[in-house]
């Protein structure tokens, strides 16, 4: 890892305090940076199977990273079953989404444009801005960011505009936000979280998808729909009207940065309240179609412009305000979940000589959405992991029993439909 640090930017980079809050936070390169500080060392109790690792990740996840320096933990486990090694690699959100965090994976792994021989490390930290440059450099972005407002104005106005008049034209288009029904898990968050994983054969899911006209992605949304229907009908509180999912979608080019988040995102129903498994996989394509029209009515990039005109110390305090009086469990969610389908590398890594087997990535939650599910492609597998808060889904791990219960039931019911001839 040591020599990879050079293709690592992010790993080397801490944040700085803009005085006054009148921006974000600034990344600065860490001059008191100590590998050893981020590398752990932990062994798990026998059997050192799924839940152990599960129930490990899961501990790492519940605390927070230490914003004096960079963020990001890595965690060599040891003890798993079958003589395995695991690594778990803690990154921020702010440093890297799951694009990016593919990229860097390939980097410190040693695939691709890095797969030659790393050169010298000249890496040499420049100096931290005094609170004075900071101050100034915040003045200057904010000036332009007020420069460019009307222009948004303009854009969000012209968004609205197509959205409102797409709308008025009928169709398949999911809800807007904050008309989700509220379940369980769309509750205020709590500080500690449940993260469990499982896997199911991605030529599986590519015969299912082919056969109906879908997309991988309808596919996973569908089988994701299918068990949390099943979790919440167990729990005698499954909703008649569909949950909504947020679905990101990177909006810069795929492997083209191994740092940063730059990630928008669908809006969408899932058909929770859809039995017939084929019809849940159609309905999902369906809405997908309509979501897409009304990202590219808003514009990709809408939200994250706001956001980035969003005063951060009176945001921050209002966050703080809102997650203390548990304010999330008071209101409609605007979403229910986060679904979010990441490609990984499709030849198989090696991390020192020994064969990397799976990947997993868990997702970031938030107040009153407290389920992500996010998938990665693997060497033909998908591999889901799933997070959450510990009181609010204590039973996590059925819904992992439920997604492999949806696929053997997808696969009969498409296989029985080819045989019967049927048709979309």
């Amino acid at each position: 890892l040591g020599s990879r640090l050079q293709y690592l930017p992010p790993f080397r980079r801490r944040i700085v305090e803009v005085p006054f809050g009148l921006t974000h936070p600034a990344w600065v390169e860490d001059p008191d940076f100590d590998l050893d500080y981020h590398v752990r060392r932990v062994a798990i109790p026998e059997p050192g199977g799924p839940k152990e690792f599960g129930e490990l990740i899961s501990d790492i996840a519940s605390h927070q990273l230490d914003r004096r320096r960079p963020l990001w933990e890595l965690w060599v486990v040891e003890g798993l079953e079958h003589g395995h090694i695991g690594v778990v690699a803690k990154i921020h959100h702010a440093a890297a989404d799951g694009v990016a965090a593919a990229a860097m994976l390939a980097n410190v792994l040693g695939v691709g444009d890095a797969e030659e021989e790393a050169p010298p490390d000249t890496w040499r930290p420049d100096p931290i801005p005094s609170d004075w440059e900071l101050f100034v450099g915040a003045v200057k972005s904010l000036a332009v960011a007020i420069a460019h407002l009307p222009t948004l104005l303009w854009r969000t106005f012209q968004g609205l505009f197509r959205l409102a008049r797409r709308r008025r034209a009928g169709g398949d288009l999911p809800p807007p936000p904050f008309s989700a029904p509220a379940v369980s898990f769309n509750r205020a968050l709590t500080p500690h979280r449940r993260f469990v994983f499982s896997s199911v054969s991605l030529d599986d899911v590519k015969e299912i998808k082919d056969a109906l006209g879908a997309t991988v992605n309808d596919v996973i949304l569908a089988l994701s729909a299918a068990a949390l229907r099943r979790y919440l009908q167990d729990r005698g509180e499954l909703p008649t009207r569909p949950l909504m999912s947020g679905v990101p979608v990177s909006v810069g080019e795929m492997g083209t940065r191994s740092s940063g988040n730059m990630v928008s995102n669908l809006f969408t129903s899932i058909p929770t309240d859809v039995a017939d498994p084929v019809e849940r996989v159609r309905t999902v394509h369906r809405m997908m179609q309509g979501a897409k029209e009304v990202h590219n009515a808003l514009g990709a990039e809408m939200l994250s412009d706001w956001t980035e005109l969003t005063p951060p110390r009176p945001f921050a305090a209002f966050m703080r305000f809102y997650s203390k009086r548990e304010l999330a469990s008071r209101h409609r969610p605007p979403i229910n979940v986060v679904i979010s389908n990441v490609p990984g590398p499709r030849t198989p890594l090696e991390i020192a000589g020994a064969r990397l087997v799976s990947i997993y990535s868990m997702g970031p939650i938030l107040e009153g959405i407290g389920l992500n599910i996010t998938v990665w492609s693997y060497c033909g597998s998908l591999n889901f992991g799933i997070v959450s808060c510990r009181e609010l889904m204590p039973d996590l791990w059925q819904l992992t029993d439920h997604i492999q219960d949806a696929l053997e039931e997808l696969k009969k019911a498409v296989a029985s439909e080819g045989k019967s001839g049927g048709s979309s």
